[in-house]
């Protein structure tokens, strides 16, 4: 692998929350245009579209329709040898019997990796497949008793808004995966050309990983 990783995987299962993705792709789409080379596959159970919110993922009590999906580049069983970074979101999807693979797949691919990178509840896909115990964490404040039920040996803390713990990053809920990718891209790339990605984005980066507002926000769920 090289010595500043370019080769960055998405992890697809159905059920899976769209800012948890399409925030930090921003980030690897504008990083990517002059400022350091990105190869970004897409890996799914299959080559199908993957869908946000699958029939049988019960998404909505108003009978609505928002569906977006993406189609794999590669498959769990098929994914690139020379991956380096995998990126991890939540969304329904951690919670049904049909993420069991995206869990299978973590913990296979999770040793070959340089850095693996959670957001939301994408945590407790991890959790469930190993590789946060004894590891500090943390996930989703909303959802935070659900989620750290999946994780009985992990160090779970609330009130971060990103944690690092050796080459495993994790984040809060929706949008703090954008804070927590723009960390990490400080961290490998400079905070310079972080901060140039933030500016381009037009987004204003809340870059204290300790403080998170809904832990407070949400304190009745924790």
């Amino acid at each position: 692998m090289s010595q500043v990783p370019s080769k960055v995987g998405i992890l697809l299962f159905p059920g899976f929350e769209p800012l948890d993705v399409f925030g930090p792709v921003e980030a690897f789409h504008t990083i990517s245009k002059q400022l350091a080379k990105i190869n970004l596959v897409w890996i799914g159970p299959s080559l199908d579209p993957v869908s946000t919110a699958p029939k049988e993922i019960h998404t909505t009590t108003m009978g609505s329709t928002v569906d977006t999906r993406v189609v794999p580049t590669h498959t769990y069983d098929n994914p690139p040898e020379d991956l380096e970074v995998l990126l991890v979101p939540g969304g329904l999807g951690p919670r049904v019997p049909s993420s069991d693979g995206a869990v299978a797949f973590v913990k296979k691919t999770y040793p070959k990796l340089k850095y693996l990178i959670t957001v939301c509840n994408g945590s407790e896909i991890a959790a469930r497949a190993g590789v946060l115990d004894g590891k500090k964490a943390t996930t989703n404040k909303f959802g935070w008793k659900e989620s750290i039920a999946t994780g009985p040996g992990v160090d779970w803390v609330r009130t971060a808004r990103y944690v690092v713990d050796g080459n495993v990053w994790t984040s809060g809920g929706v949008s703090a995966g954008i804070d927590a990718i723009l960390a990490w891209m400080a961290h490998v790339y400079g905070r310079e050309v972080a901060r140039q990605v933030a500016n381009e984005m037009e987004y204003e980066w809340r870059d204290d990983k300790t403080w998170d507002p809904f832990a407070y926000i949400f304190s009745e769920y924790a």
